[in-house]
């Protein structure tokens, strides 16, 4: 029995486990639509704008682990994607996203909504697709979802003429993939995982760093086992964040540029540093030819590319970090744990000392509210269970800072990218994978109205997403960046008097608005804006002067840290800097 290329995407999203799509509709996946129509088991959600599904589906995926599907229409409809792949791209998320494409006679002739959207994101996808010949779309979909959740996850694009989705072949589902120029590597060279069981044992400093690929790949409990056991201090990157309990006592919290004072100090002070699933990124590392000077380097991720790219390696371990840091264990459990116990007390000791020294902090006022008083208060209301995703700039790094997350998937945020706009469409996509739990936007009000349109969506699907804007007026890390380096000129950052009355804009859209212009009201707002079984925007009107702190200015090593301190000894540490 033959049936058209729209039938057979169903099914095969269908025997992917996909219950959600998140797109938006248009002339050449009409037919896709139209399937879509009658369907029981599969719910597309209408986004506003192709940016909010893909946004969405990211969310979704790293919420839930799954791969998060996207559909959209030609041209504009495909190219609107395109920031969002980019941001899954760096953040190694899966999704699947397939747009629609005008007819395969007509591909290359400039034809209406036509774009090669292949082309456009060949540099941002894991691997994209385009389905010339309907026999091939279900072999495709089913290699399309194998590379985006396997190995180093990450987005892929299979495009879809119109003429493949409404032409006709007979079914037939590929039992297992096979594809033969890739085979992730997920075992760990023995050797290499010896040698660095050897470098632990023999380390007195010895820090660990944990990046997003220790939650991608489920590996939470054997960082905890590993780090007990060794009795290792870890830093988490922000993509890490969660991957070990925040509130341990061998946690460091982030390092890098806005990370915490003895994370950094640890990291330069240290003589091994073990980065698992992380990938030296900029924000950490600092100048990197200053980072961490005294440490030899093992250097554990499922992706060869990202070894080495970076920082010198001395132990390079390429695989799954769940396989490997189960087989480091058992190496380590071979060697004498009293010995290392005993040497690293000291190291301990110095590192409490340095906590002791800078803790996270900020100046509080009973006059206005601080922004990272109203996350603090975020934390205290929930006790650390809700999903947290973020906006992008001061609002992040306030929600990184003094927000703990005990728990993998419970902070969301766009990392490698930065993509303001991110988090609000994001947060819509965590509640659809968890209808029962709390998910809260921590945005800045120039980041949430990068897709304020969404508003729509999470009302209409009477999703109970709350957003915390901590209004400062301003493009607050703009402002902070031209306060502290380019001689308060504040050229566009500066949001003016106009910004929209954010309370009215929710109820426009049938939510909720909420309002606190003083610390008092900060806690009673959230508690009612927790109570409401409804979208809720929350307008904390904040004082727009706050700068995030700790600070790396730009090509710094990270342990020359700015703080806040007194304008005249701060300007003294900014002119050594520059």
């Amino acid at each position: 029995m033959k049936i058209t290329g729209a039938e057979i995407i169903l099914e095969c999203l269908k025997r992917e486990g996909v219950k959600h799509i998140f797109g938006y509709p248009g002339g050449v996946v009409l037919n896709i639509f139209d399937m879509l129509y009658d369907d029981k088991d599969i719910k597309l959600i209408l986004t506003r704008h192709e940016q909010g599904a893909v946004h969405a589906a990211d969310g979704y995926a790293r919420a839930s682990g799954k791969p998060g599907v996207v559909l959209v229409t030609s041209g504009p409809g495909a190219t609107n994607t395109v920031t969002g792949i980019a941001t899954a791209s760096m953040d190694s998320v899966p999704l699947v996203v397939m747009s629609g494409q005008v007819p395969t006679l007509l591909i290359g002739n400039d034809a209406f909504q036509e774009a090669d959207i292949v082309g456009i994101t060949r540099p941002c996808t894991k691997y994209n697709f385009l389905v010339k010949d309907v026999k091939d779309l279900a072999r495709i979909m089913r290699e399309a979802f194998h590379i985006a959740t396997t190995g180093r996850p990450g987005p892929v694009l299979i495009d879809l003429p119109k003429d493949v989705t409404s032409g006709k072949t007979e079914f037939h589902w590929p039992q297992k993939v096979d594809i033969r120029s890739y085979k992730p590597t997920l075992e760990g060279n023995k050797w290499m995982i010896a040698k660095a069981a050897q470098l632990i044992t023999k380390s007195t400093r010895p820090v660990i760093i944990a990046g997003g690929g220790v939650i991608i790949s489920g590996a939470s409990k054997e960082l905890k086992e590993v780090a007990q056991f060794t009795n290792i201090p870890v830093a988490m990157t922000l993509m890490g964040l969660g991957a070990f309990p925040g509130t341990h006592k061998l946690s460091l919290g982030m390092p890098g540029m806005h990370g915490t004072y003895y994370a950094n100090k640890a990291i330069q002070e240290s003589d091994l540093v073990i980065a698992i699933g992380m990938r030296f990124d900029d924000r950490v590392t600092g100048k990197t030819d200053a980072f961490a000077p005294h440490a030899k380097i093992i250097h554990i991720d499922i992706d060869p590319t990202s070894i080495r790219k970076n920082v010198r390696v001395d132990v390079p371990v390429v695989g799954d970090v769940k396989r490997v840091l189960t087989a480091l264990l058992k190496v380590l459990k071979e060697e004498n744990k009293e010995q290392w116990s005993a040497v690293r007390k000291k190291w301990l000791k110095q590192i409490d000392a340095w906590k002791r020294e800078r803790p996270l902090s900020y100046t509080k006022s009973d006059e206005v509210i601080k922004p990272q008083f109203v996350v603090e208060k975020i934390y205290e209301l929930t006790k650390g269970d809700a999903i947290i995703t973020t906006e992008v700039g001061q609002n992040q790094m306030w929600a990184a800072q003094f927000y703990k997350y005990d728990k993998p998937r419970r902070l969301l945020t766009s990392g490698g990218l930065g993509t303001m706009g991110f988090g609000f469409p994001a947060a819509i996509g965590a509640q659809l994978a968890f209808p029962d739990k709390l998910v809260i936007d921590i945005a800045g009000d120039g980041s949430i109205q990068m897709n304020i349109q969404e508003l729509a969506t999470a009302v209409i699907n009477k999703l109970p997403v709350k957003v915390a804007i901590l209004n400062n007026r301003y493009l607050g890390m703009v402002r902070q960046w031209q306060e502290l380096f380019f001689n308060e000129r504040y050229s566009h950052s500066f949001l003016h008097d106009m910004f929209p009355d954010f309370v009215k804009v929710a109820e426009a859209y049938g939510a909720v608005g909420l309002r606190a212009t003083k610390p008092s009201e900060v806690e009673p707002v959230l508690k009612e804006a927790f109570k409401i079984k409804k979208t809720v925007f929350m307008d904390f009107v904040v004082d727009w002067k706050e700068k995030v702190y700790p600070m790396v200015p730009a090509g710094a090593p990270i342990d020359q840290m700015l703080f806040e301190e007194p304008e005249k000894k701060q300007e003294k540490k900014l002119r050594a800097v520059k």
